[in-house]
């Protein structure tokens, strides 16, 4: 028994009218986002980054060469407005990590692009957040892990934007 079955047991006892299943799946996903949201943090931190850091260089990083993306187009894959991305990439360009360029195709425009420096932070964060993550998944085997990343998709795909295009993970 772990928490979550002692509070739907709780809940089934005090409140017998109420269909408390939803509680066993969705309780359980939430406490895990809360454990992986933790070790994102930590991880990233051991690098000098935070999580939103991390979102915004490997946006770029997954670009592909030469790393490179308009504000626009990391908007679209980070989920945040446009003054939160303006700080964002301001910040980024204080610590060395990206920097601006003008775009040729807009003269009004500009492309943000990862630096050697920052392009070896994500590189470094990516490897010890998947190591993180390996551990969280060792207790279950391959096709489990499979299984369980297709029925997380078929309950997420009701809310989720169609970012396919854009790369969003």
């Amino acid at each position: 028994m772990d928490e979550v079955d002692r509070i739907v047991a709780a809940w089934r006892r005090e409140r017998p009218d109420l269909d408390v299943a939803p509680m066993e799946v969705l309780s359980r996903v939430s406490r895990l986002a809360r454990h992986l949201d933790l070790a994102r943090k930590s991880t990233f931190a051991k690098h000098g980054l935070e999580v939103w850091a991390f979102d915004v260089l490997s946006a770029l990083r997954r670009s592909g060469d030469p790393y490179r993306l308009s504000p626009s187009q990391l908007l679209t894959q980070t989920l945040v407005t446009s003054g939160t991305m303006t700080n964002r990439i301001d910040r980024l360009v204080t610590a060395g990590l990206v920097q601006r360029h003008p775009d040729p195709a807009d003269r009004r425009g500009v492309l943000v692009q990862l630096t050697e420096a920052g392009r070896a932070k994500v590189d470094g964060s990516l490897q010890d957040l998947l190591d993180i993550e390996h551990e969280l998944l060792a207790e279950l085997a391959d096709p489990q892990q499979r299984r369980l990343a297709d029925l997380l998709r078929k309950l997420s795909s009701n809310f989720e934007l169609d970012h396919s295009s854009a790369g969003v993970a």
